[in-house]
């Protein structure tokens, strides 16, 4: 995600201890070494792996194209307006954080249920959409940081699954909380435990990558501790300096990303590229490159030829014309409204 800094947040009250149920569940897995359901080979990806080469694809899930989308900033547009002009129907919902004490509300201070964050939910839901919630981001109190072990982070990330009978989470993980080697750990081992909590469940993990592909501790922790996610999803942007092609450069970055899958977890190519995810951005970044709805072409392009199992944007609040460079309610390129979103959206078809 870009840089984005929170409203103020209000540390006076502690929340609710951790739940019971999945302190034990969390704290049986993690003691036996188990691995979750979800992690088990399945035949069906082995039949995809050998069908012939000219096998027609199927369509990509409607959840496999989810552009951020973020109620504490700037000037958040109707998720009914984006997906009746571009055909997406599912948002990734930035942020829950922490409040300071390991409870996971948006922006670590509106609650989870009876604010604008359920309604956009019930909003998207009603159009016959849904949401991914995005646990992290670049700044913030971070649950990951503020959960003093993994079976309460557990506990943190089941209390929102419950809250909105999820089908998909999203962890990003930056900054403090991806430079600590003690948060990543915890984090894992969180995720092994909701995993095995919520047979089914769909996580992705979002992290910053360079133009060469991503740092691998995160990826090499997890694949030790016997964790696979649905799409390890880089964050190509930020590299700095402007005038960069930075399609191009997030194709070279994720190639990156699909060598490493492949070194740490055995993966052959086709395994690898399904378990990755591009986030970008659009329009003018934080450090003033230039992210065109013609260099979304080349990632569609990429996406479609490899098959990626995620694609999104940081983010729809900003996917409208604006004069000068990109703010948090418009992208600062020459673009039609949402015609970022309308480009990824063609993933779908």
């Amino acid at each position: 995600m870009a840089l984005v800094t929170p409203p103020p947040q209000d540390h006076t009250a502690r929340p609710s201890r951790t739940t019971r149920r999945l302190a034990a569940t969390a704290a049986a897995l993690l003691a036996a070494g188990g691995l979750a359901l979800s992690q088990l080979p399945s035949a069906g990806a082995e039949e995809a792996l050998a069908a012939p080469a000219d096998t027609v694809r199927p369509a990509a899930e409607a959840m496999t194209v989810a552009p951020y989308l973020y109620n504490g900033w700037g000037n958040p547009p109707d998720p009914t307006t984006v997906m009746d002009a571009t055909g997406v129907s599912w948002f990734t919902l930035a942020f829950v954080l922490s409040n300071g004490y390991c409870d996971p509300q948006w922006d670590g201070q509106r609650p989870l249920t009876g604010g604008v964050d359920e309604q956009t939910i019930e909003t998207v839901r009603a159009a016959g959409g849904d949401v991914i919630p995005s646990f992290g981001g670049w700044s913030g109190n971070k649950l990951e940081s503020s959960c003093g072990t993994a079976e309460e982070l557990a506990a943190a990330y089941q209390q929102v699954i419950d809250a909105y009978g999820l089908a998909a989470i999203d962890i990003d993980i930056e900054a403090d909380a991806y430079d600590d080697p003690a948060t990543q750990q915890h984090t894992v081992d969180a995720l092994l435990a909701v995993q095995a909590a919520n047979p089914g469940l769909k996580v992705y993990i979002t992290f910053g990558t360079g133009q060469n592909g991503p740092d691998t501790s995160l990826i090499q922790r997890a694949a030790d501790s016997g964790l696979t996610v649905d799409g390890w999803t880089i964050m190509p942007f930020n590299f700095g300096g402007n005038g960069q092609d930075m399609g191009q450069l997030t194709v070279q970055a994720a190639e990156g990303l699909k060598n490493s899958l492949v070194e740490i977890y055995g993966y052959g190519e086709e395994e690898a590229h399904s378990h990755m995810g591009i986030s970008s951005m659009n329009g003018t970044t934080d450090v003033g490159e230039t992210i065109t709805p013609a260099d979304f072409e080349t990632i569609l392009g990429y996406a479609q030829e490899v098959q990626l199992s995620r694609l999104t944007f940081w983010s729809v609040n900003r996917d409208r014309p604006c004069e000068g460079g990109g703010a948090d309610s418009c992208s600062g390129v020459d673009q039609e409204p949402w015609e970022f979103t309308g480009v990824l959206a063609r993933y779908l078809d």
